[in-house]
């Protein structure tokens, strides 16, 4: 991989498999629930001007990824509850790089990280009452003409998480911002 590549996909690009255990999507709930926690607590009294770093030459802000986990997120919790509602549902597609320059990008990012931490207690909240065969349920990406099982989904976001969050992890331990972090 190349150093670009390195900063772009810190833990390497998401690489569904062709099944998941029940404990391997466990394992991923997990990781989506404390998400929120652990992106707070690397985040959440940061300064302007660290807010407002790219994390690569050419990225996305700290402010910017933090926005952008929410309204991704958002959408995710939404497409669940209708793969669950509905008989494998077309979900609708959104233009993440237009969200991110829309005016509430450049909040504070206080407004996003309690939105995400009420978020995913509720998706958490139902993705851990989900049954091996709630978890088969499905819905449809028009993009990609694919259909994705809530056990890819809980996989994908698991890893969407953790992807954004070492952005600004390595972002942080690149410009030695980490001695409040445990």
């Amino acid at each position: 991989m190349q150093d670009i590549d390195i900063l772009r996909y810190p833990i390497g690009k998401f690489a569904p498999a062709q099944t998941y255990t029940f404990e391997q999507t466990e394992k991923a709930i997990e990781q989506i629930a404390h998400l929120p926690k652990k992106l707070t607590d690397l985040v959440g009294k940061w300064g302007d001007e660290r807010l407002d770093t790219p994390y690569r030459p050419d990225g996305w802000t700290v402010r910017m990824l933090v926005h952008h986990i929410t309204d991704s997120h958002i959408n995710a919790y939404v497409r669940t509850k209708l793969a669950l509602t509905e008989d494998n549902p077309t979900i609708k597609p959104y233009k993440e790089g237009e969200w991110a320059k829309l005016p509430d990008s450049l909040l504070s990012i206080a407004p996003s990280l309690v939105i995400l931490s009420n978020l995913h207690l509720r998706w958490a909240t139902i993705l851990e009452s989900l049954s091996e065969k709630d978890l088969q349920r499905t819905y449809h990406h028009p993009e990609n003409g694919r259909e994705f099982s809530l056990h890819q989904v809980i996989a994908l976001y698991a890893w969407h998480g953790e992807h954004h969050y070492q952005h600004i992890y390595q972002l942080a331990t690149r410009n030695n911002w980490l001695e409040h972090v445990v």
